[in-house]
């Protein structure tokens, strides 16, 4: 049996995700952020020591709230350096990944295209991006497979947070709708079901068409 630690699996994408990770016989840890908070290095530390070991890790945790530049404060920096950058670093340097393992990282779009009001989450979801694809080569020799997941609008709670008529927003889209987080889940799982493992490195824009970039 695959072990799996999906974090921020209560609710949204995480949980999506846990649901299809559990229905292929996995043993799922999914976390909710009383459990484990990136922003806290010591909450972190606390984690990993308990949870040293998996065959699969999904790297997920929500965004800031839109701020442009010249409002965000040192304490946003600080907070979300943590939560979105470093946190994540630390886990991959405390959890061991067993071989022929999985590293699912949930980013966003805006990797691809940073957006003014999304600041923090632009440059700190750009920079461990930058870090995974480095790691990723470094894990293909242990046949770890790492795959950055970027996704666009999708029907969550912080899509909610961020647009304020979502029906309307919706119609906009190319597909006329958000992306459901179930979708995201079976993707995860069908990639573990089905031990696809030369993906390995690849960011895939989950996002119905929405962007404009190539690559």
């Amino acid at each position: 049996m695959k072990t799996a630690i999906v974090l921020g699996g209560s609710r949204g994408i995480g949980k999506a995700i846990a649901d299809s990770l559990k229905s292929i016989g996995c043993d799922v840890i999914a976390t909710s952020k009383n459990e484990l908070d990136t922003s806290s290095l010591e909450s972190v530390s606390s984690f990993a020591e308990k949870h040293n070991e998996v065959d699969i890790l999904v790297l997920n945790t929500g965004g800031p709230e839109p701020k442009e530049f010249f409002s965000v404060t040192e304490e946003d920096w600080n907070h979300y350096h943590n939560q979105l950058f470093l946190g994540f670093c630390l886990l991959l340097q405390k959890i061991k990944i067993n071989d022929n393992g999985y590293i699912f990282l949930m980013s966003s779009n805006v990797i691809k295209e940073p957006n003014p009001k999304l600041i923090i989450s632009s440059a700190y979801r750009s920079a461990f991006s930058s870090v995974f694809k480095i790691l990723s080569k470094e894990f293909a020799s242990k046949q770890i497979t790492c795959i950055n997941i970027a996704p666009g609008p999708i029907n969550t709670d912080r899509t909610k947070e961020l647009v304020d008529d979502v029906e309307a927003f919706a119609k906009t889209l190319p597909m006329k709708r958000l992306g459901k987080p179930e979708e995201i889940g079976n993707f995860v799982k069908s990639i573990v079901e089905h031990d696809i493992k030369y993906l390995s490195g690849a960011v895939i824009n989950f996002d119905g068409a929405n962007s404009n970039f190539v690559y």
